[in-house]
């Protein structure tokens, strides 16, 4: 019997405590939670956003620079000849102080090569995507390709030649290595698993820390980074083929290609692991403390009640010369303990008065 109400009272006792103690704390973790993980997921977002933009300022200021150079050229008399004695000298001077630029060469309205600045013999540009391009208005034309020389990516550049009047002569086009670009990129770390790549407007790998995936221009229209871009999402968190968790951000550069900063979500979000190690610490720490303290207050509490019960039991079975503790408590136990006593003396007193009647 007195076994039962001490585990009655200690369960419900340990309940309430815990309950006390624990509720608040969750209640507290769960907001905490929310809040660490909002201010963390926009603190990542704005660390590869921050990356962007620094390489994609990069690389739109590599590519103005070459277009404005080439505008310069342009202009010149040597190259508005259209002659290629006057035009080579001028061209030869772009592959000289400009070290990625391998081939500077003209064309007539054509397509027709006439001057070239690595003096070989000529050729016909005219199906080229860059001289096209120019050719039906664009002020500068592109093309990516893979350089039939070093095999890696390359870009050609162009621009029109015009008269006074405003009327195409030719085009001037540079061939160049994206080696020094793609440097830039490719050493571009992000912790321990982070890095950037950048596609062109086909979604055809221009940089990648893979090199053979950069030297093969694989095709990435199928990374979720950049489908999540063209969908209008700049940031996305997503399962890679390895099923790693990869948080990414993408955004365009100026010349409609694509720039992916990513880093794995374990360590891109290693603040939201500390801290939910640090609050299950802090709630595994009071559940142990609580039930220490739930143990202790139990005991105190029931040992004397155990004491009364087991008094009262003696009371019913004739023994009534006991001494009972607790008498000078000032709480439920000791106002229990007085009213056991007054018991025990009720009972004394009706059988005392029973032996004088008899």
């Amino acid at each position: 019997m007195a076994k039962k109400v001490t585990f009655g009272i200690s369960q419900k006792l340990l309940l309430t405590l815990l309950a006390v103690a624990l509720v608040p704390l969750l209640v507290i973790w769960f907001f905490s939670y929310q809040s660490i993980t909002n201010l963390t997921t926009e603190k990542v977002n704005q660390e590869l956003t921050a990356i962007n933009q620094t390489l994609i300022a990069q690389v739109d200021d590599w590519v103005d620079l070459n277009q404005r150079m080439l505008l310069q050229n342009a202009s010149l008399d040597s190259i508005q000849s259209m002659e290629a004695s006057r035009q080579n000298p001028t061209l030869q001077t772009v592959t000289k102080y400009y070290d990625w630029a391998y081939l500077a060469f003209t064309t007539d309205p054509k397509g027709n090569n006439i001057g070239r600045s690595d003096g070989k013999k000529t050729k016909y540009y005219g199906d080229r995507a860059y001289f096209k391009q120019v050719v039906e208005g664009q002020q500068f034309g592109k093309q990516l390709l893979i350089g039939k020389t070093s095999g890696k990516p390359a870009m050609v550049l162009s621009t029109g030649i015009f008269n006074q009047a405003g009327q195409l002569k030719g085009v001037l086009a540079q061939a160049m290595t994206l080696t020094e670009l793609s440097g830039k990129i490719v050493s571009n770390r992000i912790g321990q698993t982070g890095f950037t790549f950048l596609v062109d407007e086909k979604d055809e790998v221009i940089a990648h820390p893979d090199a053979e995936m950069t030297k093969s221009r694989v095709n990435l229209s199928k990374n979720q980074a950049v489908q999540a871009l063209k969908q209008g999402n700049a940031a996305v968190i997503y399962d890679d083929m390895n099923g790693e968790k990869i948080v990414a951000v993408g955004q365009k550069t100026a010349q409609g290609w694509t720039m992916v900063s990513q880093q794995n979500y374990a360590e891109a979000y290693q603040l939201i692991k500390a801290e939910n190690q640090k609050a299950l610490s802090i709630l595994i720490a009071t559940l142990i403390v609580v039930c220490l303290i739930a143990v202790f207050v139990a005991r105190s509490l029931t040992a004397p009640i155990r004491d009364l019960t087991e008094i009262a039991d003696k009371y019913s079975q004739g023994q009534l010369d006991l001494k009972i503790t607790g008498l000078d408590r000032n709480d439920e136990i000791g106002q229990l303990s007085q009213a056991i006593e007054r018991l025990g003396t009720s009972i004394r007193m009706a059988i005392s008065r029973l032996q004088k009647k008899k």
